[in-house]
């Protein structure tokens, strides 16, 4: 079974952000004095930001901003957003988060103020503060549900959660979330760019769900609990079933019924075993049991499953 820190170990690496502000950025003084003009380039994630046209940024960066050393900040969208940029860049998150806070809350009626709020959620997850990030995430994904980069959010979200899985011996409250928001990228944004690393991530989460499960499953058996212990390797056989975990589930659901004398229910799991994974180790030791008490005819372990051609369903 996978635990958090393999998981941890696979996800994608920091994304790498590019944005090149190719007009000139003239920035107007109020007592008067001479405009200045300089060429800057900026970063945002590659993942989903797209080339600003020249004209959209013309329009923004016209104006005066001074920025106060804490507390409220004051300027235009351009000085706001340029700044917010500039510390991200810098690695300065907590000042990138709030300028773009900031810009948001100045201008919540401008384009920019979406785009503020992608941002706001990117530096905060850059930074660590997942709760945080996915705070902005959820106004994003609530107040812009046709917006283009939705699909971005919710991969986002799930990654914060994801950041979090907890070992399996421990609460999966976070590995159901990342699970929830992975499912939601590849249920409703198919053909996104990022519904190939999401699939991957809800398959890993999938596994992890599975591993609680069987963890607590092997409780119950070693407390000779086998009917607590059934229903918690049903659950993985049924819920599962795709993962790594559903192999030992059945073998472990072979040894539950036995305990119980209930036969038909372990030769019916045995079988299950073998005609899906007749190479396993599980359905080795499945096999052994079930000759053992006479169960299933000896020497015929690689056809004996096969003949009866028995599904998951035949388990509910």
């Amino acid at each position: 079974m996978r635990t958090a820190s393999i998981l941890k170990h696979m996800m994608p690496a920091n994304f790498s952000v590019f944005l090149a502000l190719r007009s000139a950025r003239t920035y107007l003084y109020a007592c008067g004095a001479q405009a200045a003009e300089k060429h800057e380039k900026f970063s945002r994630p590659d993942v989903f930001f797209k080339l600003m046209g020249v004209s959209m940024v013309a329009c923004l960066l016209v104006g005066c901003a001074t920025a106060k050393p804490e507390g409220e900040l004051t300027g235009t969208i351009g000085s706001l957003y340029n700044d917010g940029m500039d510390a991200l860049q810098k690695g300065n998150y907590d000042a990138a988060a709030h300028q773009f806070a900031e810009l948001e809350r100045q201008y919540p009626y401008s384009g920019w103020a979406t785009r503020a709020q992608i941002m706001e959620a990117y530096t905060e997850y850059k930074a660590g503060n997942f709760e945080e990030s996915n705070v902005s995430l959820e106004r994003f994904i609530r107040q812009n549900p046709g917006h283009p980069d939705l699909p971005y959010a919710f991969y986002l979200k799930g990654l914060n959660h994801y950041n979090r899985l907890t070992d399996v011996m421990r609460d999966q409250a976070q590995t159901r979330l990342a699970r929830d928001a992975f499912q939601e990228v590849v249920n409703r944004f198919p053909t996104s760019k990022y519904a190939q690393d999401a699939k991957l991530k809800l398959t890993l989460t999938e596994d992890h769900l599975a591993g609680r499960e069987m963890v607590v499953g092997r409780f119950y058996q070693q407390q000779q609990q086998p009917l607590a212990a059934i229903n918690r390797f049903k659950a993985v056989v049924k819920d599962y079933q795709t993962t790594t975990q559903a192999p030992e589930a059945l073998y472990r659901l072979v040894e539950s019924y036995l305990s119980l004398g209930v036969t038909d229910e372990a030769q019916r799991a045995g079988a299950i075993l073998g005609y899906n994974y007749p190479n396993s180790d599980w359905y080795a030791k499945a096999y052994d049991l079930l000759t053992g008490q006479n169960l299933a005819p000896k020497g015929q372990r690689a056809t004996w499953a096969q003949k009866l051609k028995r599904g998951v369903e035949d388990l509910f």
